[in-house]
């Protein structure tokens, strides 16, 4: 037979393990996030470097004014496109770890509610008589704590599923206005 201060100290071991594999994950998924962003900010610097390079080539060997302006135009359409893609891709890096996070704090919570209520009923096993009130109570409570939980969860991942629809919904008139503003600038 278990007595009450060695299952709290099992539970308080078993929780304690939980939490530092809980925040090993989510450490090892914001670096890799991190590396992500690093790796595009990188790249972008780098074909922005060289097409910067190559552009100001173009434009400094312009025979007139007009074939200047003629080469500023046609390079406004691909660094908007690229301006878009990195823009995607940062949204995509930035959805996905909050997806990993949402779904890692969800498993943890749920295997947390749940130990805390079979320790509630291993307790309560060998509880004197009359504390079923507040057993009850106990048991309430973190419920009550799942369910507010859950509701912040449903109403952050419907934050960010409104963020994601207005960041597309940005960057498709963004795009749109820049082809316009590519097609009057090339007439």
């Amino acid at each position: 037979m278990f007595t009450t201060p060695e299952q709290f100290s099992a539970a308080a071991k078993t929780n304690f393990e939980a939490q530092i594999a809980a925040l090993t994950a989510l450490t090892t998924n914001a670096f890799e996030s991190v590396t992500k962003i690093v790796d595009l900010n990188l790249n972008a610097v780098k074909a922005s470097f060289e097409e910067s390079s190559a552009n100001a080539k173009k434009l400094l060997a312009a025979k007139d004014p007009q074939e200047f302006f003629s080469l500023t135009t046609a390079q406004a359409q691909p660094s908007a496109e690229k301006a878009i893609a990195y823009g995607r891709t940062l949204a995509g890096i930035a959805s996905s770890t909050q997806a990993e996070f949402t779904k890692a704090a969800e498993a943890h919570i749920a295997e947390h509610s749940r130990k805390a209520i079979e320790l509630v009923d291993t307790v309560s096993k060998n509880a004197p008589a009359g504390s079923e009130h507040a057993i009850a109570l106990v048991k309430s409570a973190i419920g009550n704590a799942t369910a507010g939980y859950e509701q912040l969860s449903k109403t952050a991942k419907q934050a960010t599923e409104t963020l994601q629809a207005n960041v597309s919904n940005t960057v498709e008139q963004f795009s749109q206005n820049a082809a316009k503003a590519t097609s009057r600038a090339k007439k």
